[in-house]
Protein backbone atom coordinates (compact mmCIF):
# COMPACT_ATOMS: atom_id res chain seq x y z
CA UNK A 1 0.00 0.00 0.00
CA UNK A 2 2.79 2.41 0.91
CA UNK A 3 4.64 1.48 -2.27
CA UNK A 4 1.59 2.32 -4.39
CA UNK A 5 1.26 5.74 -2.74
CA UNK A 6 4.89 6.49 -3.50
CA UNK A 7 4.38 5.65 -7.15
CA UNK A 8 1.30 7.89 -7.34
CA UNK A 9 3.09 10.86 -5.72
CA UNK A 10 6.10 10.35 -8.02
CA UNK A 11 3.81 10.32 -11.06
CA UNK A 12 2.09 13.53 -9.97
CA UNK A 13 5.43 15.17 -9.29
CA UNK A 14 6.67 14.20 -12.73
CA UNK A 15 3.53 15.64 -14.29
CA UNK A 16 4.05 18.89 -12.40
CA UNK A 17 7.67 19.11 -13.46
CA UNK A 18 6.82 18.40 -17.05
CA UNK A 19 3.94 20.87 -16.97
CA UNK A 20 6.25 23.56 -15.62
CA UNK A 21 8.19 23.60 -18.89
CA UNK A 22 5.26 25.04 -20.87
CA UNK A 23 3.71 28.48 -20.53
CA UNK A 24 1.52 31.01 -22.32
CA UNK A 25 2.28 34.77 -22.20
CA UNK A 26 0.26 37.74 -23.41
CA UNK A 27 1.95 41.14 -23.60
CA UNK A 28 1.21 44.04 -23.47
CA UNK A 29 -1.62 43.68 -20.95
CA UNK A 30 -3.55 46.75 -22.27
CA UNK A 31 -4.35 47.94 -25.78
CA UNK A 32 -6.36 50.86 -27.13
CA UNK A 33 -8.06 50.33 -30.48
CA UNK A 34 -10.11 52.64 -32.66
CA UNK A 35 -13.31 51.59 -34.35
CA UNK A 36 -13.03 50.22 -37.89
CA UNK A 37 -9.51 49.05 -37.09
CA UNK A 38 -8.20 45.56 -36.46
CA UNK A 39 -6.94 44.23 -33.15
CA UNK A 40 -4.13 41.72 -32.74
CA UNK A 41 -4.42 39.32 -29.80
CA UNK A 42 -0.90 38.43 -28.62
CA UNK A 43 -0.20 34.82 -27.74
CA UNK A 44 3.31 33.58 -27.03
CA UNK A 45 3.67 29.82 -26.42
CA UNK A 46 6.70 28.48 -24.54
CA UNK A 47 7.34 24.71 -24.79
CA UNK A 48 10.27 22.26 -25.05
CA UNK A 49 11.19 20.60 -28.32
CA UNK A 50 9.82 17.21 -27.39
CA UNK A 51 7.31 15.09 -29.36
CA UNK A 52 4.86 15.35 -26.48
CA UNK A 53 4.72 19.18 -26.53
CA UNK A 54 5.04 19.95 -30.22
CA UNK A 55 1.39 19.15 -30.82
CA UNK A 56 -1.14 21.50 -29.20
CA UNK A 57 -4.31 23.48 -29.87
CA UNK A 58 -4.83 27.23 -29.40
CA UNK A 59 -8.18 28.82 -28.54
CA UNK A 60 -8.93 32.55 -28.67
CA UNK A 61 -11.91 34.09 -26.90
CA UNK A 62 -12.92 37.27 -25.16
CA UNK A 63 -14.95 38.19 -22.08
CA UNK A 64 -16.95 41.41 -22.26
CA UNK A 65 -17.78 43.84 -19.46
CA UNK A 66 -20.82 41.71 -18.53
CA UNK A 67 -18.67 38.61 -18.00
CA UNK A 68 -19.95 36.81 -21.09
CA UNK A 69 -17.42 34.54 -22.83
CA UNK A 70 -17.39 34.61 -26.64
CA UNK A 71 -15.17 32.23 -28.72
CA UNK A 72 -13.22 33.94 -31.50
CA UNK A 73 -10.96 31.43 -33.17
CA UNK A 74 -9.17 28.07 -32.66
CA UNK A 75 -6.24 26.40 -34.38
CA UNK A 76 -4.08 23.26 -34.10
CA UNK A 77 -0.31 23.29 -34.33
CA UNK A 78 2.22 20.54 -35.02
CA UNK A 79 5.72 21.98 -34.70
CA UNK A 80 8.66 20.25 -36.34
CA UNK A 81 11.68 19.75 -34.14
CA UNK A 82 14.80 21.26 -35.72
CA UNK A 83 17.85 19.01 -35.84
CA UNK A 84 20.08 19.45 -32.85
CA UNK A 85 17.34 21.30 -30.81
CA UNK A 86 15.82 18.34 -28.97
CA UNK A 87 14.83 19.05 -25.36
CA UNK A 88 15.52 22.76 -25.84
CA UNK A 89 12.92 25.36 -24.92
CA UNK A 90 11.19 27.14 -27.78
CA UNK A 91 9.21 30.39 -27.73
CA UNK A 92 6.82 30.89 -30.65
CA UNK A 93 4.32 33.74 -31.16
CA UNK A 94 0.84 32.87 -32.40
CA UNK A 95 -0.84 36.27 -32.55
CA UNK A 96 -4.34 36.45 -33.98
CA UNK A 97 -5.87 39.47 -35.72
CA UNK A 98 -9.61 39.89 -35.41
CA UNK A 99 -11.97 41.82 -37.66
CA UNK A 100 -12.26 45.61 -37.29
CA UNK A 101 -14.19 46.69 -34.23
CA UNK A 102 -17.67 47.88 -35.11
CA UNK A 103 -18.65 49.59 -31.85
CA UNK A 104 -17.40 50.24 -28.35
CA UNK A 105 -19.10 47.08 -27.01
CA UNK A 106 -16.03 45.13 -28.18
CA UNK A 107 -14.23 46.47 -25.15
CA UNK A 108 -13.15 43.58 -22.95
CA UNK A 109 -10.38 41.12 -22.08
CA UNK A 110 -9.10 38.82 -24.83
CA UNK A 111 -7.54 35.50 -23.85
CA UNK A 112 -5.31 32.90 -25.48
CA UNK A 113 -5.53 29.31 -24.20
CA UNK A 114 -3.26 26.42 -25.24
CA UNK A 115 -4.09 22.72 -24.69
CA UNK A 116 -1.77 19.77 -24.87
CA UNK A 117 -2.84 16.18 -24.33
CA UNK A 118 -2.73 16.33 -20.55
CA UNK A 119 -1.83 20.00 -19.91
CA UNK A 120 -3.84 23.18 -20.34
CA UNK A 121 -2.38 26.69 -20.05
CA UNK A 122 -4.15 30.03 -20.35
CA UNK A 123 -2.65 33.46 -20.66
CA UNK A 124 -3.43 36.37 -18.33
CA UNK A 125 -5.38 38.16 -21.05
CA UNK A 126 -5.13 41.51 -22.82
CA UNK A 127 -7.62 44.26 -22.05
CA UNK A 128 -8.70 46.04 -25.27
CA UNK A 129 -10.35 49.46 -25.00
CA UNK A 130 -12.42 50.33 -28.06
CA UNK A 131 -12.69 54.06 -28.69
CA UNK A 132 -14.74 56.04 -31.18
CA UNK A 133 -12.08 58.76 -31.60
CA UNK A 134 -8.40 58.89 -30.98
CA UNK A 135 -6.52 60.98 -28.50
CA UNK A 136 -6.59 64.65 -29.43
CA UNK A 137 -3.78 66.71 -28.04
CA UNK A 138 -4.98 70.10 -26.85
CA UNK A 139 -2.67 73.07 -27.27
CA UNK A 140 -3.09 74.62 -23.83
CA UNK A 141 0.39 76.16 -24.03
CA UNK A 142 -0.52 78.67 -26.76
CA UNK A 143 -3.79 79.56 -25.05
CA UNK A 144 -2.03 80.26 -21.75
CA UNK A 145 0.65 82.34 -23.49
CA UNK A 146 -1.91 84.45 -25.37
CA UNK A 147 -3.96 84.98 -22.19
CA UNK A 148 -0.93 86.11 -20.17
CA UNK A 149 0.18 88.47 -22.94
CA UNK A 150 -3.28 90.03 -23.11
CA UNK A 151 -3.44 90.49 -19.33
CA UNK A 152 0.01 92.10 -19.20
CA UNK A 153 -0.87 94.50 -22.02
CA UNK A 154 -4.13 95.51 -20.29
CA UNK A 155 -2.32 96.08 -16.98
CA UNK A 156 0.36 98.19 -18.66
CA UNK A 157 -2.21 100.41 -20.40
CA UNK A 158 -4.19 100.85 -17.16
CA UNK A 159 -1.09 101.74 -15.12
CA UNK A 160 0.02 104.31 -17.72
CA UNK A 161 -3.43 105.94 -17.76
CA UNK A 162 -3.51 106.13 -13.95
CA UNK A 163 -0.07 107.74 -13.81
CA UNK A 164 -1.02 110.37 -16.38
CA UNK A 165 -4.28 111.15 -14.57
CA UNK A 166 -2.52 111.45 -11.20
CA UNK A 167 0.10 113.76 -12.65
CA UNK A 168 -2.55 115.98 -14.23
CA UNK A 169 -4.63 116.23 -11.02
CA UNK A 170 -1.84 116.68 -8.47
CA UNK A 171 0.49 118.95 -10.49
CA UNK A 172 -1.63 121.36 -12.59
CA UNK A 173 0.70 124.37 -11.96
CA UNK A 174 3.67 122.44 -13.24
CA UNK A 175 1.87 121.74 -16.47
CA UNK A 176 1.00 125.44 -16.90
CA UNK A 177 4.62 126.41 -16.25
CA UNK A 178 5.77 123.93 -18.85
CA UNK A 179 3.24 125.30 -21.36
CA UNK A 180 4.37 128.90 -20.76
CA UNK A 181 7.99 127.89 -21.06
CA UNK A 182 7.30 126.19 -24.36
CA UNK A 183 5.48 129.30 -25.63
CA UNK A 184 8.39 131.55 -24.63
CA UNK A 185 10.92 129.25 -26.29
CA UNK A 186 8.91 129.02 -29.48
CA UNK A 187 8.12 132.82 -29.66
CA UNK A 188 10.45 134.62 -32.16
CA UNK A 189 12.49 137.60 -30.89
CA UNK A 190 10.78 141.02 -31.38
CA UNK A 191 12.27 143.53 -33.80
CA UNK A 192 11.62 146.62 -31.58
CA UNK A 193 14.80 148.59 -30.66
CA UNK A 194 16.10 148.29 -27.13
CA UNK A 195 15.14 151.05 -24.67
CA UNK A 196 17.60 153.93 -24.28
CA UNK A 197 20.09 153.68 -21.43
CA UNK A 198 19.41 155.72 -18.32
CA UNK A 199 21.18 159.08 -18.05
CA UNK A 200 24.49 159.09 -16.20
CA UNK A 201 24.65 159.97 -12.54
CA UNK A 202 26.61 163.20 -13.13
CA UNK A 203 23.85 164.59 -15.34
CA UNK A 204 21.33 164.12 -12.50
CA UNK A 205 23.68 165.85 -10.08
CA UNK A 206 24.11 168.81 -12.44
CA UNK A 207 20.37 169.27 -12.75
CA UNK A 208 19.91 169.21 -8.98
CA UNK A 209 22.76 171.67 -8.49
CA UNK A 210 21.17 174.19 -10.89
CA UNK A 211 17.84 173.93 -9.12
CA UNK A 212 19.43 174.49 -5.68
CA UNK A 213 21.33 177.56 -6.83
CA UNK A 214 18.16 179.01 -8.33
CA UNK A 215 16.37 178.53 -5.04
CA UNK A 216 19.19 180.22 -3.10
CA UNK A 217 19.17 183.16 -5.44
CA UNK A 218 15.45 183.64 -4.95
CA UNK A 219 15.91 183.61 -1.19
CA UNK A 220 18.63 186.29 -1.31
CA UNK A 221 16.60 188.49 -3.59
CA UNK A 222 13.58 188.22 -1.30
CA UNK A 223 14.47 189.69 2.12
CA UNK A 224 10.99 188.99 3.37
CA UNK A 225 11.84 185.28 3.33
CA UNK A 226 14.69 185.89 5.77
CA UNK A 227 12.32 187.55 8.24
CA UNK A 228 10.60 185.11 10.34
CA UNK A 229 6.90 185.09 10.40
CA UNK A 230 5.30 186.09 13.64
CA UNK A 231 3.89 182.60 14.03
CA UNK A 232 7.30 180.82 13.87
CA UNK A 233 9.35 180.19 16.98
CA UNK A 234 13.16 180.51 17.22
CA UNK A 235 13.39 176.75 17.46
CA UNK A 236 11.75 176.33 14.07
CA UNK A 237 14.03 178.95 12.53
CA UNK A 238 17.11 177.17 13.87
CA UNK A 239 15.82 173.91 12.39
CA UNK A 240 15.33 175.47 8.98
CA UNK A 241 18.82 177.03 9.09
CA UNK A 242 20.36 173.66 10.00
CA UNK A 243 18.51 171.93 7.13
CA UNK A 244 19.65 174.59 4.64
CA UNK A 245 23.25 174.25 5.89
CA UNK A 246 23.03 170.49 5.54
CA UNK A 247 21.63 170.81 2.05
CA UNK A 248 24.44 173.14 1.05
CA UNK A 249 27.08 170.80 2.48
CA UNK A 250 25.56 167.92 0.60
CA UNK A 251 25.66 169.86 -2.64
Amino acid sequence: MAFNLKIIFLFLWLLQCEGGNVDVQQKPPIQVALLKEGVSIPCKVIFPYMPKYTKFSIFYYWINSLGQRTPIYSRSENVDIPSGSENKTATVSYDHSIIPLENTSYTGTYYCEVKWNDIQKMGKGVFVLARGTGYMETSYGWEILITLTTLLAALSITATALLLWKRKVLCPGRNQVNILRQKVETQPPSASPPPPPPPPVYDCLDLQQVEVYSILENNTNNPSCRKSSPGKTPKKQATLEESSDTLYENI
